[in-house]
Formats: structure tokens, sequence, C-alpha cells
């Protein structure tokens, strides 16, 4: 995932504990601070600490090597030779170095690609031009092993440095006092790491009652809105797309954070891997999608493995028939093409559902070229 780091080395602890804060609450991975306040800084939560500093004897994290001593974020090019030996030193003492330069003009983008070559990350900020030197330095520096963090202050500017090249900057450095900002610039990385999956419409062939087996409740630490659910299937290039317990119900409360998702034999999508829903357990990462495929990462709090009536859902998508067994209960829902849930209980035949279906197989998890029969 792209880092996001945030810039509090304003020297005013107040104004700098308010952007250290939300960035904890927004899941920030580094803090850039001044090296007197680390301390401080590891006494408000777990983020990574990258400090301005030259000494070898720093207790933090990743030392950054380019910021002159009057803190204006700027360094001569006069300058250069001896933040690159400082680099080199650090280096060599086992230390991790990023640099840091303001891209002012032709000069100091030539410059951040020399020190880049010394250090473990490379911090660029632009001042009246962004796009081409960030893009430039991303085809300089691509063969290196250096991650290109890029300095924003608002959503605009996250947005394009993700996306500059398609591969974008590997994280961003966010400089900014509106704590509001900082929280929807967390969602922008969330957004651009995860990319919506294609869904397609299945026509229902089968329904059939099959008696009783172990089903998994999967509860999230998340909760769900209506058109939301997980993709579960019998086979791994062919998952139905199932609605969180999200409405009302006559028999129970709505549970928006939960997915009864089917029998333990079954498939869930989790990232770009299937995993099967018996493995699942507290503390791990599972995808919630959405009816136009949008897709978000949530956290797993519960598993819930309990016997349950089951009814087999076959439907057939471009010539082949999928499946997947799900709990016998009015709760349990998939989802129409237009983002409706139907309970599976009213599922009938040439019902209409949304399900993903890939041509290649899976081996354990990994999409792979090969021929395997599921059925």
């Amino acid at each position: 995932m792209k880092q996001l780091w945030i810039k509090a080395d304003t020297g005013i602890w107040d104004n700098d504990k308010k952007r250290i804060t939300t960035a904890l609450e927004s899941g920030f991975d580094f803090a850039l601070v001044n090296e007197s306040e680390i301390g401080k800084v590891r006494e408000l939560g777990n983020i990574k600490i990258a400090a301005h500093t030259t000494s070898e004897y720093s207790n933090a994290d990743t030392i950054v090597i380019g910021k002159d001593s009057e803190g204006d974020g700027t360094t001569p090019l006069g300058e250069t030779s001896e933040d690159i030996k400082a680099a080199e030193k650090l280096t060599r003492a086992g230390k991790t170095v990023a640099g840091y330069v303001v891209i002012h003009d032709k000069d100091y983008e030539t410059f951040a690609s020399d020190l880049a070559r010394h250090s473990r990350y490379i911090v660029v900020i632009g001042t009246d031009w962004k796009v081409i030197p960030l893009e430039n330095l991303i085809a300089d520096l691509q063969s290196l092993n250096v991650e290109i963090i890029a300095g924003v202050t608002d959503t605009t500017e996250a947005k394009l440095a993700l996306e500059t090249l398609e591969h974008g900057s590997d994280g961003l450095l966010v400089d900014t006092d509106d704590l509001s900002e900082i929280k929807r610039i967390a969602d922008v990385r969330e957004k651009s790491e995860m990319r919506p999956i294609e869904l397609t419409s299945a026509t229902v062939t089968k329904v059939k009652p099959v008696g009783m087996g172990d089903r998994v409740c999967v509860d999230t630490c998340s909760l769900m809105k209506l058109g939301e659910g997980m993709l579960i299937g019998s086979q791994s290039n062919g998952l139905f797309l199932v609605h969180a317990e999200s409405e009302e119900s006559p028999y129970v409360a709505a549970r928006p954070f939960r997915v009864n998702a089917g029998a333990v034999h079954a498939y869930v999508k989790v990232g770009e891997k299937t995993r099967y829903l018996s493995e699942m357990g507290a503390g791990d990462d599972v995808l919630v999608i959405d009816k136009d495929g949008g897709q978000k990462k949530a956290v797993v709090g519960r598993v819930k493995i309990e016997k349950r009536p089951l009814i087999l859902v076959e439907a057939r998508v471009e010539n082949t028939i999928i499946k997947t067994l799900l709990q016998n209960a009015e709760t349990i829902k998939l989802v129409k093409p237009d983002g409706t849930p139907i309970p599976v209980t009213q599922l009938k035949e040439d019902d209409k559902i949304l399900v993903q279906y890939e041509e290649t197989a899976r081996h354990f998890g990994i999409e792979i070229e090969e021929t395997i029969i599921e059925k």
C-alpha cells in the first residue's frame, strides 16, 4: 500500500500534535518531525518517525537529510554534496535514510535523483511545477530500491501524485493544518489502492435445499451499507456477491457489520487472492464489495461457525455453471443487477444476480492459467 507521511515539523508542538493525532486516527504510516519531538510523538501512539537530523545515534526510524538549519524545507545546491556524504555515512551505519528536496528547478530535480541513489526514500516537494519533475523521477528511479514520497497539501494534489505515470508516487507527505483534509487524503489513498472489480449478471439455474452443514458468519470491524457484501463461492473463478445483514428484518435486528457468508469450504475474495472461509479469523483483512464493483478493505473482528440448514444456488454465466452453498434463511441475500438484495428463500430459476466471473483458475488462491475443474 502507498505510504502516508504527515509533515509535523513546524516546531510549534500544539500545532504538530494536532496533525499527528489526526494522522494516527487516519492510519498514516510516518510522522516527519524534528529530532527534539521524537519522544513526544512516541507517547501519542504507534507511528513510524522520520526526523530531521544527521546523527547516527538518533532513535528515529528514518533519518531525513536535506532540510537546512533554518527549517524552511530547502536545500541550497551548494550544500548538496554534503547531503549526499551524510546519506552515504548514515546508510553505512545501518540507518534508514530519506532524502528531502524542494524542487525549484531542473538542477534541484537532478540533485533529488542523485540523493535518491543513497537513500531508502526520497521526499520531493514541488513549488510552481509539480507533475513533470515527479514523472521524471518515477521514470529515472524505477529500477532502484528507493521509494518516492511526494509532498501534497490537498486531495487534488494527492490524487494527481498517486496517478502520475500510472504507477504514481510510492507515498505522500501531507502538509496541511486542515484536519478534515488529512482524513480525506487518507480516503484518497485507500481508493487509489482499490480498483473496481468487474461484476457481471448471472442467471439462476437451480435453488435447492441440501440439509445441514457448517456455515461461516464473518463479522467485520466496519459497517456495511445497502448494496455491499463479500464475494463468496464454491468455485474460485465464480464468486457470488453475498449481501451484508444491513437491512432490518421482522425476525432479527440489522447487523451491518456481518456477512453470513456460506459453507466452510467456500472461497472468499481477499485482495487479489481467495481464501477458504474456514481459514478466516480475527485480524484478517477481507474485501467489502458494492453493487458497482467498488471495493474497500475491512478487518475481521470475529468468525462464527455454526451448524445450519444449507441451500445450494447455481447460476449460469458465459455458458458456465457456478455454485455456492448458503444458509437457508430469509436474512441471507444475494444482489440483483440493480443493487437490490434478494433473500435466498425467494430466489428462483431465471432470476438475475451479481457475480464475479474469471476465465482463469486459481491455485492456492492465486490466479493462474491452468485447467482446473470444480463442480
